[in-house]
Parts: structure tokens; C-alpha cells; sequence
């Protein structure tokens, strides 16, 4: 049937484009079974697209022949893979007996149309203008199901070792092992168990092929060593690490875990932002640095020598997949600019200093109003440290999207919007007691009262800020603490603004302002759930929240989730 050609023939020519396409990507450094995986795969359906096509038992055979050298080699090759992404040695001598034993699984497949010992008949007839084989399996047929079933159990079971016991292993490259080998077997006694006119197995070989380039595309973003020149990060003196875009860890070098050990409690395609000392340390920096790049260089004390911490993007071909981190000893010249400096460096200090703490008293100032309010509201107890750090996730979002429609932020403004944050609510300071500390819902009054503090807020920003250089910043703090209650439907206080007449700022502010609120603790109410708050957010979009941050908020979410939970 025309149907059948098209199918064995399309599938035939779609694994060699698969092929093709791993020739296209493929690097020196890739594992050399999967390059004999992409050969055997377009070999074993061109196998079984030629034994379709067949219109005799002899010329049937030879197809057949062609399909058992992938059946054979391609669960061996895939045994062999595992172990090695696996990053467990298999001894020479265990490879070798699995080569041997294989090899002779296949050569007694040889033996079809010879000996019964494999196939005991096979005869073929035409019916319905398709030629169809009749086959009897021989012994040495139960060897290589021995073959197929041991080959699954092995490498079934590294694959939950290495879950277990190896966190350096990419679990997504695990996954997808696991994928290939079911995908395989579950097809291949699937087709003898319910036999049909299509034969399953060209489509699982298809199916695996585009797994595995999946599995590469993983292996090229996740091998820290393969970044970089090799024989430069081999040498000891360089470490590294790497994060995606997501802040999910990568991989680092042994230099890397020993000045920096709390990397040696990351796993491998995990999110680094679940750990607190690595969000406040590495991923802090990496933050700065996607607002400011200039600020791509900071530097670590260890044992007696001070560290170079250099942060740059990560590139795969001209597409952006994360950040990477080289470390390197910078002590001598750290003293050597020290010592050639040191007048002009004391001198410049003392200046920066006195600088820096009046900008200090002056932030302290403002965070410690915001801290006094706070402390007088008994039901919000961490706000201002959540939503600053919840507007710094939805910042960091917004800043890594690059699509033609992307919202476009200057650095100055992401740096202001951070910094005010904090200030959102200090107006609540001119609400009385009563009000603020009233711990179940508000009647009507009091809610009119509790709504003053938007625009108490703005006008105390105002006059806090008064005279100050930046006049950009004083601007933005304002219409945080004015408009944070707005909402993009209109409905909102203090002024009623409706869509684009909110300023973006305030617009963003909201998003953390009710999240927390949301999956936060209160007196009157315990923490909602991730899920039901989530649902209650996207509901809100094009109605509280402008529909154009849907989208950085749902990127954000995996972030705010694990940074919830590192603060239960």
C-alpha cells in the first residue's frame, strides 16, 4: 500500500537528516558512541525500509540482516553512553565481554536463510500487493532477547544510581536516557506482542534520534569544561561555573568548588536560588551585572590569596544559554596596586567614605522609617525584604527577554526601582493605630482611612527626597509609594488611573505587593499556596496587573516559589 511505502521512506530520510544535523552541531568533545548511534539509526530503518520494499524472501532477508545491526549495537552503544554521561568508569574488560557478546548476537542473526539456528524458517508471500514474511525464531533468537532485556536492566540501573548518588549528572540528560531505552524496548515487544501492518520500530528509531540530539544540545550547555578552551581550563589555575538563564546550576571545576564550597551542595540542573548562600553571594553579583554589566569583575578572599571573579555571558553559537564565572588568583597584582596606589587609594577612600555614609545615613534613614512603619503594622512582618527581592526577580525577568516586543529598561531605572522599593509603604506611618493594627478585616471607614497611606506616602517620599541630585530617582520612589495600589482596570486608589497612566514602576510594584501578600502569613489569614496564589495572579492580569508583565511573572515563578521556601 502506497500509505506503508511513504511511511518507511519518510522515516528513512527524516533520521538522515537527524544525522546530518548531529554533523552540523557536533564538536571533538562529543561522546564518540553517540556519533556511532546517529550512523546506526538512518543504517537500522533503511534496514526496514528495504525489507518492506522487498518482493522476495532473499531480498527481504538482507533488510532484516541490516535491521539487527542497529537491534544489536544500538542498545550497546546506549549501555555504553549512559556509563559514560554517567561519569562511571566501566572497566575495559566489562566492555569488552558486552562488545563480544554483542558481535556474537549479531553474527548468528547472519545465519538467517542459512541455518536454523537464529530464524528456524522464514518464507514471504504476497497478499493484497504487500509482501509479508512468515518467521519461526530459532534458539539463538532467545539470546538476543536475553541481549535486549540485560542491556535495559544495566543500563536502568545506572540511570537510578546516578540519580541518587552522583549530583554532578545532569538529571535532564538522565531523563532523556531513560526516555530513549523505553521508547526502544516498549516498542520492540510491543511489535510482537500485537502484530500490525506498520512495524513500530523505524518510528521509536526516529523518536530516540531526536531525544538524543536533545541529550547533546544538554551536554553542550551543561559541560563547564567544553565552554572554554580545554587546555586552559585543565590547567588548575582557572576555575568556573556556570548557571543557565534561569539560574539553574550547570557545573563548575574542582578550583571553583574549593574557593567557593558552598557549590559543592548544588546539583546539577537544579536552581541555585534554593540555596541562600549562593543567592546572596554568586547569583547577587550575576544580578548586578545583567542590570550593569560593567560590573562583570568582583573579587574573593581565600585562605591567604584574593580571587578574580570575572562574569560573562554564555553563548551557544550566537544564542545566549547563561552566565559563566572565571576565577583566577589575582594576589600579586592586587598588592602590587595596592602598594604603587596607596597614598592615592587611602586618600580616595577616605573621600568615597565620607560619601558613602551620608548616602548610607541617608538610605538608613528611609529603610529605617519604612522598618518603624512596618514594625508598627503586626501583620506584615518581612514585607519590605520580600518585595524588594520579588521586584528584583521580576526586574532580572524582564532584562533577560530579548523577543522584538521585549519591554525595553534602562539600567538607571531597574537600579531606582530596587532601591525604592523598600519605600512603598511609608505612608502607612501617618495611619493610626487602631487602623493598622487591627488584625481581621476593615470596615468601610476604616479602609478609607488605611487607603490615605498611598497618598500620605508619596507626599512623605516627596519631602524626604527634597533637594537631592537624582532627581530621576526621587520621581520614581514617588510614584512607587503613590500608585502601587492602582489597578490596570481603573478600580484602583488613590487616583483611580486607568492602563498606561499608571506608571510603570508602580505597575510593577503591585505584582509584588499582592504576591506577598497572597503567599505571605498574616494574623487574620495563614500563607496561601503557590498554587492557589498563582491562580489568583493570573486571573488578575488585564484586570489588577498590566497583561504585558504576564508573561515576566510566569517566567519569575519558579524563582519566587524557591525563594519562598528557602524563607519558610
Amino acid at each position: 500500500m502506497i500509505y506503508l511505502k511513504v511511511y518507511y521512506i519518510s522515516i528513512f530520510v527524516f533520521t538522515l537528516l537527524l544525522s546530518v544535523l548531529y554533523t552540523v552541531i557536533y564538536r571533538k568533545r562529543f561522546n564518540p558512541y553517540i556519533t556511532l548511534i546517529f550512523f546506526l539509526i538512518p543504517l537500522s530503518t533503511l534496514g526496514y525500509t528495504f525489507q518492506y520494499l522487498a518482493t522476495e524472501t532473499r531480498e527481504a532477508i538482507v533488510g532484516i540482516k541490516i535491521t539487527y545491526v542497529g537491534g544489536c549495537f544500538l542498545s550497546l552503544f546506549m549501555v555504553y553512553t549512559i556509563f559514560e554521561l554517567s561519569d562511571i568508569n566501566l572497566k575495559k574488560l566489562y566492555r569488552n565481554l558486552l562488545f563480544f557478546f554483542t558481535l556474537a548476537s549479531f553474527l548468528s542473526s547472519l545465519t538467517i536463510g542459512y541455518s536454523p539456528v537464529f530464524y528456524k524458517s522464514i518464507t514471504g508471500e504476497i497478499s493484497h500487493g504487500i509482501f509479508t514474511l512468515v518467521k519461526t525464531y530459532g534458539p539463538l533468537h532467545t539470546v538476543y532477547y536475553v541481549q535486549i532485556i540485560s542491556y535495559l536492566i544495566i543500563s536502568l540501573s545506572v540511570i537510578f544510581y546516578s540519580v541518587r548518588k552522583r549530583p554532578g549528572v545532569s538529571y535532564k540528560v538522565l531523563r532523556l536516557l531513560f526516555l530513549c531505552e523505553f521508547l526502544s524496548i516498549a516498542t520492540f515487544f510491543l511489535n510482537r506482542l500485537i502484530p500490525t501492518e506498520i512495524n513500530l520500530m523505524p518510528l521509536s528509531y526516529a523518536l530516540n534520534g531526536i531525544t538524543i540530539l536533545m541529550v547533546v544540545r544538554r551536554i553542550a550547555l551543561s559541560d563547564v569544561t567544553g565552554t572554554v578552551i580545554e587546555s586552559y581550563a585543565l590547567n588548575g589555575e582557572t576555575g568556573f561555573v556556570s548557571f543557565d538563564d534561569s539560574f539553574n546550576y550547570l557545573g563548575s571545576n574542582s578550583m571553583a568548588r574549593k574557593i567557593m564550597p558552598e557549590l559543592n551542595d548544588l546539583k546539577v540542573d537544579k536552581s541555585a536560588s534554593s540555596n541562600p548562600e549562593v543567592r546572596d553571594g554568586i547569583l547577587k553579583h550575576i544580578k548586578e551585572y545583567i542590570i550593569n554589566e560593567q560590573k562583570n569583575i568582583y573579587f574573593k578572599p581565600f585562605e591567604d590569596k584574593i580571587y578574580q571573579i570575572e562574569i560573562n555571558r554564555m553563548y551557544d553559537g550566537h544564542h545566549r544559554t547563561g552566565y559563566i564565572l572565571y576565577i583566577s588568583d589575582d594576589t600579586k597584582d592586587q598588592k602590587y596596586i595596592s602598594l604603587l596606589n596607596g597614598f592615592n587609594d587611602k586618600l580616595r577612600d577616605e573621600v568615597t567614605q565620607k560619601t558613602q555614609n551620608l548616602i548610607n545615613m541617608h538610605n538608613n534613614l528611609i529603610l529605617g522609617m519604612a522598618t518603624m512603619v512596618e514594625s508598627r503594622d503586626n501583620s506584615t512582618g518581612g514585607h519590605i525584604k520580600r518585595t524588594s527581592e520579588v521586584v528584583s526577580i521580576l526586574i532580572n525577568e524582564i532584562l533577560k527577554d530579548k523577543a522584538p516586543d521585549a519591554l525595553k529598561l534602562e539600567a538607571d531605572f531597574c537600579y531606582n526601582i530596587i532601591k525604592a522599593a523598600p519605600m512603598h509603604d511609608l505612608g502607612k506611618i501617618a495611619v493610626d493605630d487602631a487602623v493598622l493594627r487591627k488584625p481581621g478585616r476593615f470596615t468601610d471607614e476604616e479602609f478609607e482611612i488605611m487607603k490615605t497611606h498611598a497618598a500620605e506616602g508619596a507626599r512623605i517620599v516627596h519631602e524626604i527626597l527634597k533637594g537631592t541630585d537624582d532627581i530621576t530617582f526621587h520621581l520614581l520612589a514617588e510614584n512607587v509609594a503613590h500608585y502601587h495600589h492602582e489597578r490596570w482596570d481603573g478600580s484602583g486608589y488613590p487616583e483611580g488611573l486607568k492602563g498606561e497612566e499608571i506608571p510603570l514602576e508602580a505597575r510593577i510594584m503591585a505584582i509584588a505587593d499582592v504576591y506577598d501578600a497572597l503567599v505571605s502569613k498574616r494574623v487574620y489569614k495563614e500563607a496561601m499556596s503557590f498554587e492557589k496564589a498563582d491562580s489568583i495572579m493570573m486571573e488578575s492580569f488585564g484586570k489588577h496587573f498590566d497583561k504585558k508583565l504576564e508573561k515576566y511573572y510566569v517566567a519569575a515563578r519558579p524563582q519566587l516559589e524557591a525563594y519562598y521556601s528557602s524563607e519558610e
